[in-house]
């Protein structure tokens, strides 16, 4: 490599240290020159000014996690056809096939999981339905 190649990027370095430094000096002179007085008030867990009541450990339902993974799926997808889309002309018929595999191997996934019941809120985690409860006749 030449020796000119890395006096590129000296001035994006001392940009950075120096964003890097007035970071730190800031956080250190905030910290030097604060008052540091804790109280139970300030220490307290803030709850939107309410009063918490009871433990705010719960349990989720896995379903909740599940939905998330879907929806991150299938926002990468979209993001993955924004940019086809914008150069869809130059890529002829071959990005045309190309997308059009991925489209069909992401709503394949869907349809798996549709058909699995990851989508379906109706029963719970145990089986029965929602309206049902374990015992109780119908």
């Amino acid at each position: 490599m030449p020796e000119h190649y890395f006096q590129n990027y000296i001035p994006v370095l001392l940009m950075l240290l120096v964003i890097a430094l007035l970071a730190g000096g800031m956080v250190a002179l905030s910290y030097w020159l604060g008052q540091h007085r804790p109280t139970a008030r300030k220490l307290a867990a803030y709850e939107c000014g309410m009063t918490p009541i009871g433990d705010a450990r719960q349990r989720f339902s896995v379903k909740f996690y599940l939905v998330a993974m879907i929806f991150i799926l299938f926002d990468v997808e979209v993001m993955f056809l924004f940019p086809w889309a914008v150069i869809f002309r130059e890529l002829q018929w071959f990005g045309f096939v190309e997308m059009l595999l991925f489209l069909v191997l992401v709503l394949s996934g869907f349809v798996y999981i549709w058909r699995k019941g990851v989508l379906d809120w109706t029963q719970s985690d145990t089986g029965e339905s929602a309206g049902e409860r374990p015992g109780e006749p119908q």
